[in-house]
């Protein structure tokens, strides 16, 4: 009763059982009793104060100590159990989740919890087990070295920058997955990249401020295919390339009113190059009267008046030929990018980096964006070299044509692969560029100016195999039919005119699950006519099934009152794997990819065939693009389909091994077949793709259509839906729809 107020809430304070509320240590208990006894001790000035108080101190000294002892000993205490909690929660809890995300492919958000657990358990023998797993070593040099080093994931555009440490860094962990990097040193240009780092070290060089070119950025030579992401380069032998700068962004309109305003079409000394149209050579004056804008002055197509688009001063200029393209270059001071230029500055090593570049790229737009805007940053600090617009490269393709890299703002994401070549003379809105410069004149040899040929097969010289050669490459798609253990795992409603399925199933291959998507239509009755949908090649490059890429170009197959199955098929969302090009080549890895799919779509019609509501006499395939081309593979090793859609197929110009090559199966092929195209698909041109995918189809003539439309790989969308749901109705039957 007669212990004073203060000492009691020291007390009170010491046995808190919220660590923020207690004496964070014993000093700090010892302080504030100390000070009480210094103010007790004052208090001899006051007699009765100090009576009480003094002989309070003496009575209680040595339990005051004693307390403190206690005390200490009990914050000792709670340290070491906050400590042993903390290491039950890293193995109880932070373990298994690391487990769960490695096998959900999350690995960055693994090695974010790994990282915790170290804290820890850093010696426990689980989490040891999984470093390999979640996380690689990379070391980073700079030249000069001590700039500091920064990275952020790929994805976190707006996130905060990790500082690392000053060059060189050693044997820095870092997780799966792909990252922007960033080396800065006072007096010198900032410089950014994109790498994974596991790959070797990430090298910088960094140099002084004022002796960079404006707005352009060193890229590090090295060896250089021009199939590093270009498809149908494959044969084209690599080039050792000395380094040399480019244009972080595509020149913008406002650069090339520069060009304009100083008289540029007006001055010879800027058009090297002879005028080569329609196989003939024109006159310096006739060029000129080709290169007008809409109304009829010195500019690109697009512009108006001499000048661009009110507010379009950073956006990429378009409409220009590549004769426009290269006298801007030469007014700069500049050159064309050769192919090999442009592939490695635009990514390096593997193409799998165009999965994180392609969603930050404007590709499916309605039109161009301003430079930088949407964040698709290349491999050596550049911005849309993926998307936005086209643009022209220095080498000659086959019949004088010019190479335009990199996919347009109009264009499917698979673009950024194609090697696309057009006429020097074409100036369509979507037709832009970006320039280079050399460190010295014979930086670029004659062998990077010279012409560069795409592989381009010749099937008017090849021949299928035979009938009995075809039945053993048949035999490498067969599996046995085991159990599919299937289930619907979600069913979504949410939609006006079909409901949503999602069901997981075993594949048929490497204890593996694979998903797929029923899509049942709300306005007719089962069972129902299914189509079984193969997709374009984006879903190689979206990471989840969530948001499935394509339903534009399936809807009105629910809408007619038919049910469309999706299977996800290896390598597409979240099956992702190491191929990233859906061009063939003569890989094992390829082969066993095709026979993969085959399997998939097998086990997905295995798995129609259990149930009640489908129509198993009445299934057809439906495969836009990608997946229209392996309609010349799967109903030949598939015999339960009837009927097949195709829009935008062809037979590839690359070689497969001719246990997967689209001629040995296409004559195998015997169901009704519509084919839909653009007569001038630049991906599969329609004299040596498309007409020759037709011919080779062993459907009777009277049961399989070629239909072209104008346009290129891709047709509009009222002819594609007319002429599925004729042909549709014609071989499965009209579908009898009911009033929802």
């Amino acid at each position: 009763p007669d212990t004073p107020i203060e000492i009691e809430r020291i007390v009170g304070r010491a046995l808190q059982k919220d660590p923020k509320s207690r004496y964070a240590s014993a000093a700090e208990l010892l302080k504030d009793l100390t000070d009480y006894q210094s103010r007790a001790t004052a208090s001899e000035q006051t007699p009765g104060l100090r009576w009480g108080m003094t002989a309070w101190m003496r009575q209680r000294s040595v339990a005051i100590f004693a307390l403190l002892i206690v005390v200490a000993l009990g914050s000792l205490a709670a340290v070491k159990f906050d400590r042993l909690r903390k290491e039950r929660w890293a193995r109880e809890t932070l373990l298994p989740e690391i487990r769960r995300l490695i096998d959900e492919d999350q690995y960055a958000a693994a090695f974010a919890l790994a990282r915790q657990a170290e804290e820890y358990i850093p010696t426990h023998p689980v989490l040891v087990k999984f470093w390999p797993v979640l996380s690689r070593a990379v070391s980073i040099r700079t030249t000069p070295p001590a700039a500091d080093i920064y990275m952020k994931e790929y994805e976190a555009v707006d996130g905060p920058w990790t500082y690392l440490g000053k060059s060189p860094l050693d044997n820095i962990r870092i997780p799966p997955g792909l990252f922007r990097w960033k080396a800065e040193k006072r007096g010198f240009a900032t410089s950014e990249a994109v790498a994974s780092g596991w790959y070797g070290p990430i090298s910088f060089v960094l140099d002084a401020a004022d002796s960079v070119p404006a707005g352009m950025i060193r890229v590090l030579g090295g060896r250089s295919p021009a199939s590093l992401i270009v498809s149908g380069f494959e044969n084209v032998e690599p080039v050792q390339l000395e380094d040399y700068w480019i244009d972080q962004y595509e020149v913008s309109n406002q650069e090339f009113k520069r060009f304009v305003g100083s008289g540029g079409y007006h001055k010879r000394e800027y058009w090297k190059h002879p005028f080569l149209k329609d196989g003939h050579e024109v006159s310096w004056e006739e060029a000129m009267r080709e290169f007008l804008d809409k109304t009829g002055r010195p500019g690109p197509s697009t512009w108006e008046a001499g000048d661009f688009p009110e507010g379009q001063d950073n956006y990429p200029v378009g409409g220009v030929s590549w004769y426009e393209a290269s006298a801007y270059a030469e007014f700069a001071g500049k050159s064309l990018p050769t192919v090999y230029d442009w592939n490695l500055a635009a990514i390096t090593v593997d193409a799998w980096i165009s999965s994180y570049i392609l969603p930050f790229s404007n590709f499916g737009g309605r039109g161009p964006t301003q430079l930088g805007s949407h964040h698709g940053m290349s491999r050596s600090g550049t911005y849309d070299m993926a998307g936005n617009v086209k643009e022209w490269c220095w080498n000659e393709a086959a019949q004088r044509k010019r190479y335009i890299l990199g996919g347009a703002w109009d264009e499917p994401a698979y673009m950024f692969h194609e090697a696309d070549a057009r006429p020097p003379f074409r100036r369509e809105a979507t037709f832009g560029f970006r320039c280079v410069k050399y460190s010295s004149p014979t930086s670029r040899s004659q062998k990077l100016a010279d012409p560069v040929m795409a592989t381009a097969r010749n099937y008017a010289q090849e021949r299928p195999v035979s009938q009995q050669v075809f039945r053993v490459y048949r035999d490498l798609y067969a599996y046995d039919k085991t159990a599919l253990n299937s289930a619907i795992e979600a069913i979504d409603t949410s939609e006006a005119d079909w409901i949503r399925q999602r069901i997981t199933l075993d594949a048929a291959y490497g204890k593996e699950r694979m998903v797929a998507y029923l899509f049942l239509p709300r306005n007719s009755v089962p069972p129902y006519q299914t189509m079984i949908h193969f997709p374009a090649a984006e879903s190689m490059f979206v990471r989840s099934s969530d948001e499935l890429v394509e339903m534009p170009r399936i809807d009105f197959l629910l809408k007619s009152g038919r049910a469309v199955l999706w299977p996800i098929y290896k390598g597409t969302y979240e099956r992702p794997d190491d191929m990233h090009s859906y061009f063939p080549n003569i890989s094992i890895r390829y082969r066993d990819r095709v026979i993969q799919w085959a399997k998939d779509l097998g086990r997905s019609i295995d798995y129609l065939e259990t149930r009640s509501d489908i129509d198993r006499s009445k299934l057809g395939f439906y495969g836009y693009s990608w997946g229209a081309c392996l309609g010349a593979i799967l109903p030949a090793v598939e015999d339960r389909l009837k009927v097949s859609v195709l829009m935008g197929p062809g037979l590839y110009l690359q070689t497969a091994r001719p246990e997967v090559d689209q001629i040995n199966f296409a004559p195998q092929v015997t169901i009704p077949t519509l084919i839909v195209d653009g007569r001038d698909d630049f991906v599969f041109p329609r004299a040596t793709s498309q007409e020759p995918f037709y011919r080779l189809l062993g459907t009777p003539k009277e049961h399989k259509r070629l239909v072209v439309f104008e346009g290129g790989h891709s047709v509009p969308r009222h002819q594609l839906i007319k002429q599925s749901l004729d042909w549709l109705d014609r071989y499965l039957g009209p579908v009898q729809q009911t009033t929802q």
